[in-house]
């Protein structure tokens, strides 16, 4: 990051006013990660998505209370229709509401209170800054928790895989910050719906998963709310005429 950051050739790149508030928003990220990946040894997968999409409406609410955004009818109908996508698709039963679903709907608010002070720090905080600090602080906190039961990798394969997904978590955040530049919060945080059908098609055409009719409908759902939510967006920044 901070290579990137030198090739911006801006002045004092990683100068910052805002330290609080990038430990704020790296601390609550780094307790929803671990809520998410403690979630996933608890909980069967589809279980732990379904509750990690409740993160769209804490984000919306908080974007409402904090961030002074627009809380409109269709807003709201944007979101009822992608959670009811997701609940076609997840189809969850009486096991979703276990006490260990609390975790990972506890790293769901944690990751909307972080998405919401990116939001924030994004309006004086250019991306690969956010970013940076992100590595900053979140590198000592995950370290003091890793040290007492320390493995390293045991093979090639397994330093791959690391690589692979540090280039692609840290390739997403980069751009989920410029997006929370460019939009609004919520809707941002909408399209993540879309998260869902994507890993659904990666499981059928590399893990030769079945998709079934609940995939398909629910799906379709999710993409009308996100293709509704971007054309909200565009009309309210469109310049008058």
């Amino acid at each position: 990051m901070t290579a990137i950051i030198k090739t911006q050739h801006a002045p004092s790149p990683l100068s910052t006013e805002r330290f609080t508030r990038h430990l704020m928003r790296n601390t609550t990220h780094f307790i929803g990660q671990y809520g998410w990946f403690l979630g996933i040894t608890l909980l069967p997968l589809a279980e732990v998505f379904a509750l990690e999409f409740t993160m769209p409406i804490w984000a919306t609410l908080l974007a409402l209370l904090f961030l002074n955004e627009k809380f409109t009818l269709k807003k709201i109908g944007v979101l009822a229709t992608g959670w009811i996508g997701v609940l076609i698709i997840i189809r969850p039963g009486l096991t979703l509401f276990n006490p260990a679903a609390l975790i990972v709907l506890g790293a769901a608010l944690f990751f909307a209170i972080s998405h919401s002070t990116t939001k924030s720090l994004s309006e004086t905080e250019e991306p690969s800054v956010i970013l940076f600090y992100m590595c900053l602080i979140q590198l000592p906190i995950g370290f003091a928790f890793a040290i007492f039961d320390w493995t390293w990798p045991q093979s090639f394969q397994h330093w791959l895989w690391i690589t692979c997904i540090s280039v692609t978590a840290l390739s997403a955040h980069y751009c989920i910050t410029k997006a929370l530049q460019e939009a609004e919060l919520s809707a941002v945080v909408t399209m993540d719906f879309l998260r869902l059908p994507l890993i659904t098609l990666v499981g059928f055409f590399i893990y030769n998963e079945a998709i079934d009719f609940a995939v398909i409908v629910g799906g379709a759902l999710m993409l009308a709310a996100n293709l509704a939510n971007l054309s909200q967006a565009r009309n309210l920044t469109a310049p008058a005429k």
